[in-house]
């Protein structure tokens, strides 16, 4: 079945995009949620001229998450925390603690588009993945040293 995003829907497209899934997950999901509108022959032409809008849009979003992405990548961070003696943690570093140091730096992001590759509960330097979106998902480096 063909539908037209009304929203921007993870993994699936951009508002303004006509995309084909399977008729369940349009009719149980995406249209009762109200992301999506069920595409006919009488309103295809519509939805048609709607689609170049959402191509710049796209175009003008990928321009500025690829600059996002490299201002990332290329800003190290330093969390200070308190440890023990042999150089351990008394907590592991959270994804909120990355947020609030890039958001000193200027940078917006949230807390679920951090992902640590594992747990960090020692100081040293670790490489931690910013999801900006499916494609784009720079690493930067987080050092961890004693307060």
């Amino acid at each position: 079945m063909k539908v037209f995003l009304k929203k921007d829907v993870e993994k699936l497209g951009l508002a303004g995009e006509m995309v084909k899934v399977s008729d369940g997950y349009a009719l149980n999901f995406l249209i009762p949620k109200g992301l999506a509108v069920p595409v006919n022959a009488h309103n295809e032409k519509y939805f048609k001229a709607h689609e170049r809008v959402v191509e710049n849009r796209k175009a003008v979003l990928a321009t500025q998450t690829s600059m996002l992405a490299e201002k990332i990548s290329s800003m190290p961070i330093t969390i200070k925390r308190k440890m023990h003696d042999d150089g351990k943690l008394y907590g592991a570093i959270s994804p909120h603690e990355v947020v609030d140091e890039l958001a000193k730096k200027g940078i917006s992001v949230s807390k679920s588009q951090v992902l640590f590759g594992k747990s960090i509960k020692e100081k040293g330097s670790y490489d931690v993945t910013i999801k900006l979106s499916s494609r784009l998902q720079p690493k930067i480096k987080v050092t961890i040293v004693s307060e």
